[in-house]
């Protein structure tokens, strides 16, 4: 797959790479469609960190899709799915979308499984299925509580061992290179990447005219979150800045229960998940004195949907000046806790909490990107040959609140869309015929210590003020106020990114401040509350904005 090379300096190498697909991401979305297109031509995966690295990994709950009738709950049906993740998406989903994805569920864990992914099953042989809050029934397909792990070392071991498939760790995806940014003004089409290559620090070209944007979400624009350190928002800043459009940003899902504990340390500690399917069998939130509130908000009490539960618990402490409430698993039978869900439970002991006999401390903390890059039923952007799929496009399937354990399904699904498509719009030997010639990366100067210090305050910077005035509740005030500090810092990071040589730190800080901004953004257009972006002064939901939020870079 390498073209040609040649030697810089003694510490850079410039390569030249071209392979028939380039995958940016290594979750499901990315993995899946790598096994695919690996049938028919090369693949490049790019991974940011190591391939493992993903929000795939860290999923628990499962994956949720409606089976056959023999192996599924009587009442349960495509239908029933699709009404759910309809009455979630609180009326900004795509229902064309919505019944296209759902209607391919069996087919997908199908095709998991046939990859080696192992789900639980109960002592008939048939699947264990658990049930989420908005689901009406139970439909979620679960490895213990690390479905995520699951699939994505069960893709990853299929995708190593495929001599068609490159897959790059500790490679930082900077830019898509299109025609149109190489001065086209009649076709914008895209032609490859420029990657950080971070063992060597050399920026490398890899040409392809068949990009998959598979890069997660955005969870590390709020102080606190769930996702791993990498979900930066890569992708959309890359498609943001190549031109493409972007979609419903303002609609950042936070998942009500993250565990929480002030005096444990360490970025698991900060971030562990306690998931849904806990309260899926059975577990209730209560408040320090033991009261069980959420059906003051929501008749399905603690099984509502994500918006309804995260929004009460955030009320829920703002009135009582607690620091937390907490998920009450103490009445489960002796060790189902551990049977069941041996990944928080043992993640809980480590951490010194006995959720057998204490209920477990949790608080919201941001989680998944219901936006993204707009793409089609196909993944197909507005940029030719662009595909994006999984968390980082916006395909209309969540709309204005992602029902739970539909992700990993959209993953799976609009890979395989994307693929199709792929194959019959831009099939291998079908090249673009002239291409503009790709120029080689001009490196900046070495950034300094004293630059890093700053770098590292603006990081902090966007973190805090996206999370005191972008997060579960909104303000006209409070996002104006973000808006002003986000305009600030915009300037200083790109004085940054010209000035100096790019480092994973700068990079990461420019897609930062881009994502916060189209979120920022997008939450001032929307005059109203809907799903889980929710303002005080505009609490009704208003039919005038019953439509998408579509921005573009012009």
């Amino acid at each position: 797959m390498i073209a040609n090379s040649r030697n810089l300096s003694s510490k850079s190498l410039i390569l030249t790479m071209k392979s028939d697909f380039l995958v940016i991401g290594s979750g499901i979305a990315g993995l899946s469609f790598a096994l695919r297109a690996a049938k028919h031509g090369s693949v490049t995966v790019i991974c940011k960190d190591e391939a493992l690295d993903s929000n795939t990994n860290w999923a628990q709950g499962g994956i949720s899709a409606v089976l056959p009738e023999n192996l599924r709950d009587q009442g349960d049906s495509n239908q029933e799915h699709i009404n759910d993740t309809l009455d979630a998406g609180a009326g900004l989903c795509n229902p064309e979308a919505v019944a296209a994805i759902i209607k391919e569920g069996a087919a997908t864990i199908e095709e998991l499984i046939q990859w080696g992914v192992d789900f639980d099953q109960d002592e008939n042989g048939k699947f264990s299925l658990g049930k989420e809050g908005g689901h009406t029934s139970r439909r979620i397909l679960h490895s213990k509580d690390t479905t995520g792990h699951e699939i994505a070392t069960s893709l990853l071991e299929q995708a190593r061992k495929h001599p068609q498939i490159q897959i790059l760790e500790n490679h930082f995806a900077i830019d898509l290179i299109t025609s149109a940014r190489l001065g086209s003004s009649t076709d914008d089409r895209v032609l490859g990447a420029y990657v950080l290559d971070q063992e060597s620090e050399s920026i490398h070209t890899f040409k392809s005219n068949r990009v998959v944007l598979a890069t997660g979400g955005c969870g590390k624009v709020y102080l606190y979150t769930t996702n791993p350190d990498s979900a930066t928002g890569d992708g959309v800043a890359m498609a943001w800045r190549a031109g493409a459009s972007i979609a419903n940003m303002e609609f950042v899902q936070f998942h009500p229960t993250c565990f929480y504990n002030p005096s444990a340390t360490g970025p698991e500690a900060r971030s562990f998940l306690v998931s849904e399917a806990v309260r899926g069998e059975g577990a209730k939130l209560i408040d320090r004195h033991g009261r069980e509130f959420m059906f003051e908000y929501d008749e399905r009490g603690s099984l509502a949907p994500r918006d309804i539960v995260a929004r009460a618990i955030d009320h829920e402490i703002k009135k009582t000046g607690a620091p937390c409430v907490f998920l009450d698993t103490t009445h489960y039978p002796k060790g189902f806790m551990k049977e069941r869900f041996p990944h928080i439970h043992q993640t809980l002991e480590s951490f010194g909490h006995d959720c057998e006999v204490d209920p477990i401390p949790v608080v919201p903390a941001a989680h998944y990107m219901c936006g993204g890059v707009v793409t089609d039923l196909h993944g197909k952007t507005t940029i030719r040959g662009l595909f994006a799929v999984g968390e980082s496009a916006c395909t209309g399937l969540h709309g204005a609140n992602r029902l739970a354990s539909n992700s990993l399904l959209e993953g799976n699904v609009m890979a395989r869309r994307a693929f199709d498509e792929m194959m019959r719009l831009y099939p291998p030997g079908k090249e673009t015929p002239t291409t503009p010639p790709i120029p080689e990366w001009e490196y900046g100067d070495t950034t300094t210590p004293d630059e890093l210090v700053v770098i590292y305050h603006n990081w902090d910077e966007i973190r805090r003020s996206m999370w005191d005035y972008v997060s579960i509740v909104r303000t006209d005030n409070r996002l104006k106020r973000a808006g002003y500090r986000l305009q600030n810092l915009r300037k200083e990071v790109r004085e940054f990114y010209w000035g100096h040589r790019v480092t994973r730190d700068i990079l990461e800080l420019r897609n930062l401040v881009t994502v916060a901004s189209l979120i920022v953004d997008s939450a001032v257009w929307r005059k109203e509350s809907r799903g889980i972006h929710y303002t005080l002064d505009h609490p009704e939901r208003v039919s005038k904005f019953e439509v998408d939020t579509v921005l573009r870079k012009f």
